[in-house]
């Protein structure tokens, strides 16, 4: 079983990415979820720092009532 289908809702991923604003700074953020594969993700924090912007991005992996990885049995 891999480690992602432990994962019990949300994964999320915080980064600097270097930018001009919080818009420009949101846009990066949601490309680099695409990139890696996190469907379902949505910036949830932004702050512009000098050069760029901190960002934390949520993916939700699991959503309630969905089939949950952890409670499925493993084969060997």
């Amino acid at each position: 079983m891999s480690a992602m289908q432990h994962v019990l809702d949300a994964l999320d991923l915080e980064t600097f990415l270097v930018c001009q604003n919080e818009a420009e700074a949101k846009e990066l953020a949601l490309n680099l979820a695409a990139e890696l594969g996190l469907s379902h993700a949505d910036v949830v924090f932004v702050e512009q720092s000098g050069l760029g912007a901190r960002v934390r991005i949520r993916s939700y992996i699991h959503h309630p009532g969905q089939g949950y990885g952890w409670l499925k049995e493993e084969t060997a």
